[in-house]
């Protein structure tokens, strides 16, 4: 039962929403990095309390996504609302975002850290150590509170850098690959425990992962992106109602066939042929066709 009571606690303290209205909506969003296109045309919704999960090659566009998500970066084109904010600082200041790291500053405390952004809201050190402190037990790190980051196992480092995201009190929670650092013991491990912890609903997730298995047991959705410039190419739901236990759940027949349609759609999409560079207005036709061949 660990962690099954604890969105509800977060909810009442952050104000979470109990309504179907949608979190976030993009409307033909693009972005690029000068002249390389990472993302072309998105269109998503996500409910508020879904989890969705984007899976794609690497270099798609995942993770700038979310970093536009949260407002990190402001897209190339088209639009993004987050809880009605499209304007970047309102973005940001609806979501929290764990990126792939866990970035955990190596001169606090398992408990300083997780109480890190407790503190950046303005509570002061001891209630912030007493708000996150309370929640150790529940998380599986009770005991842990003085270790330094370098004194912890890789799992339990994730666990304090998702509570740290949790405890930042936003609606929107944006996980980019959290596991990705982690052995495959562990990281089945880690999955079985984060699926615990978002399924009793309340909070809307957007996460990122390579791994198709973890999209699917993690997620309510599955949105499958293509080769750069990632657009979407596939939207799987994930078998429902599924097993408690992570073993049962990823080797039922409808799941290891969502699998496979995922999987599909990724090496179909993988496939796609990259769009010809831009090519300056005006430059004479046999310089293009000079430049393409180039490319070859």
């Amino acid at each position: 039962m660990l962690l099954l009571d604890f969105l509800d606690f977060l909810g009442r303290q952050c104000g979470v929403r109990k309504d179907n209205s949608v979190s976030v909506v993009a409307r033909g969003l693009s972005h690029a990095y000068g002249e390389l296109r990472s993302l072309d045309s998105i269109e998503l919704e996500v409910s508020a309390g879904e989890v969705v999960a984007l899976v794609g090659p690497s270099g798609c566009g995942k993770s700038t996504l979310l970093e536009i998500a949260c407002g990190l970066r402001e897209p190339g084109g088209g639009t993004i609302e987050v809880e009605g904010a499209a304007d970047a600082a309102g973005r940001l200041s609806r979501c929290a975002y764990m990126p792939q790291r866990d970035l955990l500053l190596p001169w606090f405390s398992a408990l300083d850290n997780a109480a890190l952004a407790l503190r950046n809201r303005g509570v002061g050190k001891a209630e912030a150590r007493r708000q996150a402190g309370e929640l150790f037990d529940r998380f599986g790190l009770a005991g842990f509170e003085r270790s330094r980051p370098q004194e912890l196992s890789g799992g339990m480092r994730q666990r304090v850098a998702f509570l740290r995201t949790l405890v930042a009190g936003k609606p929107m929670l944006l996980l980019d690959e959290p596991f990705a650092s982690l052995d495959a013991i562990s990281r089945a491990e880690m999955q079985g425990w984060l699926a615990g912890a978002l399924r009793p609903g309340g909070r809307t997730v957007l996460l990122v992962s390579h791994d198709l298995e973890e999209a699917l047991y993690l997620a309510d959705r599955v949105l499958v992106l293509s080769a750069r410039p990632g657009r979407i190419v596939k939207e799987l739901r994930a078998p429902d109602p599924r097993a408690a236990d992570r073993d049962g759940a990823v080797t039922d027949p409808e799941f290891v066939a969502a699998r496979e349609a995922a999987l599909r759609a990724l090496h179909a999409g993988a496939r796609r042929e990259p769009p010809a560079p831009a090519v300056p207005f005006g430059l004479p036709e046999a310089k293009r066709n000079s430049s393409r061949g180039s490319e070859r």
